[in-house]
């Protein structure tokens, strides 16, 4: 009996936790659709599917596997994609874009997992397959995470950094046990981020290559033709296995999709008004209002649309390298960003059409802009409190406004003193250390819409005898040096969502400082970030999330690691009339992988 008592102990202890089935699963909360919802809220599920569309962009490709680092900015658009949709691989679970994070059953009919999110248990849909007809099973599942562990880029690479065990527990069910201290948000990070593959189609010992050949996915199209730099067109997969699903109904509405290459966006845009393209997303507020007085515009053939989502403004600046010892000290970096003339830029160059950003959050319950730090936050920030200042601590910081005219001697006074707390004074005319060293550094740009930005910094940092060098390359070497965090200085976007989480790490965190192909553009490694950081991955409340962010929010302004810019709430979008779009518009904005072609029959 007491043979039998110890084995009933270690089999029931050895057991899987059992949980209830889910079709969805969210961050915070519980997912907004019931579990017999028939089709995401922001699609047209009546949409004639059919016709084609042809989308442009700028650069290059000479492979088809988005996944390694090799070809990380040279994989063709489309394969994998989060603007065109994911077109041949798919992932356990879709994200919702009119909820902050909440996820849906794909490749997963439904999930298990527990209220500490120890584990997170896949069951795949029976009739989930590959387009050679071959079914997705667990151990494409298993396979996926092991080779993107040994031969994928970041974040691929990582996704089982938290994975303390990863079995097959059933003909169809794959569950991954987490450590302990895996933050909350990984859980949905696994499911909704990460590429499914097949393992009949793909060989693990080349898998880090470029590589042209034709791909085996689950997604709703297949690749039809491509001539490498130029163009890859994608034909639907007639067999595909999940257009009656409800996370799929609506979505996928073409027939044919082509994606052209250009070396200039000027070429994009003439291709664009002639017709060869049809849809042309614009960034540039100038160009919105100047540069589409041509026919097509006045006859109606081409529509100028204007989209308002309900989104953080993100963050877009000229980011300190700060890995160069010219940008140590946060004095330095403070008193270069008062330099930037925001209103002088902004008059003369985009007819006023900008709004400055001062936080990281804008525009949203996430920033603390407008916000004193309440006891909870103040609690957070226990013991670092001195490294922020009053303002940003009551949430009275504002940059400065200038009198636009480019040379505003009290901001420009301001920088100074910043200046000379961090060790530089003016001799003889420059900005100058104690050793008679000039501060002076190079700006990378890829535009010239950067390139105009950065003249005028450039003339006003001479004012006060900094000397800023100007750079400006193409695509492929802006990319190659910004992964190898080969600059100076840098413009760079950082997009912002309503549930900010692990991509914080890659951007912020210490551990992808020295990470080459990384987001952390700015080269930070600060204990005291990290410890907010993983607070606030860690949050289970509503609450005590949305104050986690607001610390960490003032702790990245606080660390002036980027001349902040500016931003505009709204999106913009020209297209040929054909090309229609669903009314109802996502928390997150229009996506075009629910567009359609009204010439469809």
């Amino acid at each position: 009996m007491r043979h039998l008592f110890l084995f009933m102990t270690v089999f029931l202890s050895a057991a899987p936790v059992m949980a209830e089935p889910l079709h969805g699963i969210a961050m915070h909360g519980s997912p907004a659709l019931p579990a017999d919802y028939p089709y995401l809220p922001y699609v047209n599920p009546n949409v004639k599917k059919g016709g084609r569309i042809n989308y442009g962009v700028v650069g290059t490709f000479d492979s088809l596997n988005p996944f390694n680092l090799k070809s990380i900015r040279t994989t063709a658009r489309g394969i994998w994609d989060n603007i065109f949709g994911n077109l041949v691989y798919e992932t356990l679970m879709v994200r919702s874009a009119d909820e902050p994070f909440t996820l849906y059953g794909l490749l997963a009919e439904s999930v298990e997992w527990d209220d500490q999110r120890s584990f997170l248990q896949f069951n795949l849909n029976p009739k989930a397959k590959w387009s050679d007809g071959q079914p997705v099973t667990p151990e494409d599942v298993k396979f996926s995470f092991e080779v993107l562990r040994d031969k994928g880029r970041i974040p691929f690479s990582t996704r089982l950094d938290g994975v303390e065990k990863m079995e097959i527990v059933g003909e169809r069910s794959i569950r991954f046990t987490f450590k302990e201290k895996t933050d909350r948000e990984f859980p949905l990070i696994i499911a909704a981020s990460t590429p499914i593959l097949p393992k009949h189609a793909i060989d693990a010992a080349t898998f880090d290559q470029s590589t042209l050949k034709l791909p085996v996915g689950s997604g709703p199209y297949l690749v039809s033709s491509l001539s490498p730099g130029e163009r890859i067109v994608y034909k639907r997969n007639p067999d595909y296995w999940a257009r009656d699903l409800p996370a799929k109904i609506g979505f996928d509405n073409y027939d044919q999709i082509s994606v052209e290459y250009f070396l200039q966006e000027n070429t994009l845009f003439e291709a664009f008004k002639k017709g060869a393209i049809d849809i042309y997303p614009e960034g540039s507020p100038t160009h919105w209002a100047r540069a589409y007085d041509f026919p097509a515009v006045r006859s109606g053939e081409v529509i100028k649309e204007t989209f308002k989502p309900q989104l953080p403004t993100g963050m877009l600046g000229f980011v300190f390298n700060t890995r160069r010892p010219v940008f140590a000290d946060v004095n330095v970096r403070a008193g270069l960003s008062l330099a930037f003339d925001f209103e002088w830029a902004n008059k003369n160059l985009f007819q006023n059409a900008y709004t400055r950003t001062e936080s990281f959050w804008q525009e949203s319950p996430l920033t603390s802009l407008g916000t004193r730090a309440d006891t909870q936050e103040l609690a957070l920030l226990d013991g670092i409190k001195s490294r922020i200042a009053p303002a940003i601590l009551d949430g009275s910081y504002r940059l400065p406004r200038t009198d636009g005219s480019g040379a505003d001697r009290k901001v420009l006074r301001q920088a100074v003193e910043l200046l000379k707390l961090g060790g530089y004074t003016i001799k003889s005319g420059r900005m100058s250390d104690p050793s008679g060293r000039q501060l002076a550094f190079e700006v990378m740009t890829q535009t010239q819409d950067q390139e105009k930005l950065a003249i005028a910094y450039q003339r006003t940092l001479r004012m006060i005898g900094v000397e800023m060098a100007i750079r400006t390359v193409d695509d492929s070497q802006y990319q190659a040096r910004s992964g190898n965090f080969d600059y100076d200085m840098i413009v760079k976007s950082y997009p912002s969502s309503l549930s900010p989480g692990i991509e914080q790490v890659g951007r912020w965190g210490s551990a992808s400082r020295n990470r080459q192909g990384s987001f952390n553009f700015a080269g930070v490694a600060d204990p005291d970030l990290d410890r907010l950081l993983e607070t606030m991955l860690k949050a289970r409340s509503k609450e005590d999330f949305e104050a986690a962010v607001r610390a960490y929010d003032r702790m990245l302004i606080a660390g002036h690691y980027l001349v902040p810019l500016y931003h505009v709430a709204d999106q913009w979008v020209a297209r040929h009339k054909h090309i229609d779009y669903p009314k109802a518009l996502p928390l997150y904005g229009y996506q075009l992988n629910t567009w359609w072609d009204k010439r469809a029959q």
